[in-house]
């Protein structure tokens, strides 16, 4: 059986038969404690110490026990509320250590949790949609389906040019941004169309890849929207793969819906009219999600990772 302290009822029940001169005994007998617990108690009364005086002496006694709260010195509290503001999750805090900090990581979430740092928002967590929804949007009558990706390209987990592609739109549905991103550097993308149309789309899309390397990318993987109808087009001007996810199943895309939870907490809003700003800022934003350090990449930015290709000489074997 677990160890627990007296209590208020047992002080008082020893301290009755004490005055009653029972044996010691038999007051633990009737009270199922040991002989020492007792003597302690006893002791204390004959040292004229009252029950009330005891019980309060053992609570400040109590609240000395256990590990003292950490608190973190100046300089640290300074530098996480600075990548916080960048952005940056405490994981990625204590991870990345280009600072170090006197706690972990659970302590950290704890310390944002009770309200002692600062936070602005952290990834969400739960469900977006309930158990036995049914997509009802998005349907093509002809697409390449998702399966198909691993047939035509054996080793997509590791291959450096596959994409996976989606839009966010802006408030009142009035505008949007098309988001990739890279599989293997976790590289974001983030295009504005004109409008929100196909045509739109395949524009935009077309305008990027004309400007890329030819067959630096290899396959996109889309969702089911009606806003990329027009794939083969783009599919069969820039030689790219193009397969769709099952619709509802934004998990076989992951990596795009989080990049695209990114993209939404640092700037770009579902309140934001993405008409009224400028390309350079939509730009920037997928620039500083760019240089953020990635749990999923050892903590090194996604830019980091692409330089890496570079000065290991492994870009060329992408042609």
């Amino acid at each position: 059986m677990a160890y627990t302290h007296l209590t208020t009822d047992e002080l008082a029940f020893i301290e009755s038969y004490y005055h009653q001169n029972l044996p010691v005994n038999e007051i633990c007998r009737r009270i199922k404690r040991s002989r020492q617990t007792v003597y302690n108690v006893i002791n204390a009364f004959k040292a004229g110490i009252s029950t009330l005086e005891f019980y309060q002496n053992y609570k400040k006694r109590k609240s000395l026990c256990g590990r003292r709260r950490i608190v973190l010195p100046k300089r640290q509290i300074s530098y996480i509320r600075e990548k916080i503001a960048d952005g940056w999750t405490p994981d990625t805090i204590i991870g990345r250590n280009e600072e170090s900090i006197s706690c972990s990581v659970k302590t950290l979430y704890r310390l944002f949790k009770e309200g002692i740092l600062p936070v602005h928002s952290l990834p969400m967590k739960g469900k977006r949609k309930p158990n036995g929804y049914y997509e009802k949007r998005g349907r093509q009558a002809f697409r390449r389906h998702i399966s198909e990706r691993t047939v035509e390209f054996p080793d997509f987990d590791t291959e450096f040019g596959h994409l996976e592609g989606d839009t966010i739109v802006g408030c009142h549905h009035g505008s949007a941004v098309i988001t990739l991103v890279e599989r293997v550097f976790k590289m974001i993308i983030t295009l504005r169309p004109e409008g929100r149309k196909a045509s739109d789309i395949e524009k935009a899309l077309k305008s990027m890849f004309s400007a890329l390397p030819h067959h630096l990318s290899k396959s996109l993987t889309f969702d089911c929207g009606k806003e990329f109808s027009n794939w083969k087009s783009i599919s069969n001007q820039h030689d790219i793969s193009i397969f769709f996810a099952d619709p509802g199943t934004p998990s076989q895309r992951g990596l795009n819906e989080h990049s695209n939870g990114m993209l939404r907490r640092s700037g770009l809003d579902k309140e934001m009219d993405f008409n009224s700003v400028t390309d350079d800022y939509i730009i920037q934003v997928a620039h500083s999600l760019n240089n953020r350090p990635r749990k999923s990449l050892g903590y090194r930015t996604p830019l980091e990772v692409f330089m890496s290709f570079i000065e290991d000489e492994k870009l060329s074997s992408l042609f």
